[in-house]
């Protein structure tokens, strides 16, 4: 809040005039009076000057200051101005707080109508179940629909061959509402044959991978290039505007980059303010899915977070209010590892999803929280009593699948 500068208050007082006196005693007077004024002026400035030094604030000048200072923008070593919306408090938005029950496919129930709806009728009945996630581009970067993007067509990428309206009617028709799932950032696809889309190394502009070629290193989409954001932004456009009334966005990873890499692709990709590359993503992905009448989520990875990998949780940056925290129970069985420390997972899927939430709850207590428990080599009753803790912990939203 800012506070207006009253200044400071002048008071003037008015002269008195005497009158009835002589010509001498007036001359006299004035005389009297011109000494006077001259040893009080004079005694006054000497009094008045230190006492109004010591009385000034700290900071205060002879002229009228400005109610607000000017800040210099930050830039690169170009001049390029950056992360200034990063800077910006997003707009306040409506919090979606509606409770989601959701019900999440494999890639494998999209390969057709039937298909679809043989695996929509496994949901099970007695759980309240209103939504139906579709996977329509997974990590790695496949995409299970019939997209007509030119990137998705000549990367190969495509793998679906159902079209959008196909997956969005056959779930309707069975009383349900589609949610659709699009991995950002953790795509190896498309910079294989567009490698504008993935990091580059600054001395000669090759493709930079994430290990030796032989050894299976691939490339990854960037969030520094803007090709690559324009790729995400023409599959929300696409997906946003067929049918799916909310729109998880999934993977806003880097790669794990090592101390060398810096050598060859720069700074940037090890900066603590790398972060920016990856929230201003976000917040145009958010702006183009409202702008489609759809809602955005934003899914988070529950072992990266406990990693430590969670570059897009800023809360104080992001538009998007409504986080999707996914709970690979096959992932984390194994335990989690974190640098010197070993989190082990060794319960059965309920008490397994009640301690990781446990263990995040202060990352992800600054979003409406949505959270999703799978495993392929769990049963749904596994699923279904894990998902009972999700309540337990003071969450009223669920996916399983």
């Amino acid at each position: 809040m800012r506070f207006k500068n009253k200044g400071r208050k002048i008071y003037k007082t008015k002269e008195k005039n005497y009158y009835g006196k002589s010509p001498v005693g007036k001359a006299f007077s004035v005389g009297l009076t011109v000494l006077l004024l001259g040893g009080i002026g004079f005694i006054g400035y000497s009094v008045a000057e230190p006492i109004m030094k010591y009385t000034k604030k700290a900071g205060d000048s002879e002229l009228p200051q400005p109610t607000t200072l000017p800040t210099e923008a930050p830039t690169d070593d170009s001049g390029n101005l950056i992360g200034m919306e990063s800077e910006t408090p997003p707009e306040v938005t409506v919090t979606d707080t509606e409770a989601i029950l959701g019900y999440s496919l494999s890639v494998n129930d999209l390969m057709n109508r039937d298909v679809l709806h043989t695996a929509l009728q496994r949901i099970p009945e007695d759980q309240g179940i209103q939504y139906v996630e579709v996977p329509l581009k997974t990590e790695g970067g496949k995409v299970y629909y019939v997209s007509n993007i030119f990137t998705a067509q000549h990367s190969g990428a495509i793998q679906g061959q159902m079209t959008l309206s196909e997956i969005v009617s056959t779930i309707v028709e069975d009383g349900y509402k589609p949610i659709a799932n699009i991995s950002t950032f953790s795509d190896n696809i498309s910079p294989a044959t567009f490698p504008e889309l993935g990091y580059l190394t600054i001395d000669d502009g090759s493709q930079w991978l994430d290990d030796d070629y032989e050894d299976g290193g691939k490339p990854w989409t960037s969030p520094f290039s803007q090709v690559a954001v324009d790729y995400n932004i023409s599959m929300i456009n696409e997906v946003s505007g067929s049918g799916f009334s909310k729109v998880i966005c999934s993977d806003f990873t880097f790669p794990e980059f090592h101390d060398t890499d810096a050598d060859f692709l720069g700074e940037s990709v090890l900066s603590p303010d790398r972060y920016k590359a990856m929230t201003s993503a976000a917040n145009t992905f958010y702006e183009h899915i409202t702008n489609k009448g759809s809602t955005m989520l934003l899914e988070v990875s529950a072992a990266d977070v406990l990693k430590g990998n969670k570059d897009i949780l800023q809360p104080l940056i992001l538009k998007v209010n409504t986080l999707v925290v996914d709970i690979d129970l096959d992932e984390i069985r194994y335990g989690v590892f974190t640098g010197d420390t070993v989190y082990e997972f060794s319960g059965n899927p309920a008490e397994n999803v009640d301690k990781m939430l446990d263990l995040i709850a202060d990352d992800i207590s600054s979003f409406n929280v949505v959270v999703k428990i799978r495993g392929v080599n769990f049963n749904p009753s596994d699923l279904i009593k894990a998902s009972e803790k999700v309540k337990e912990n003071g969450f009223s939203s669920c996916i399983i699948g």
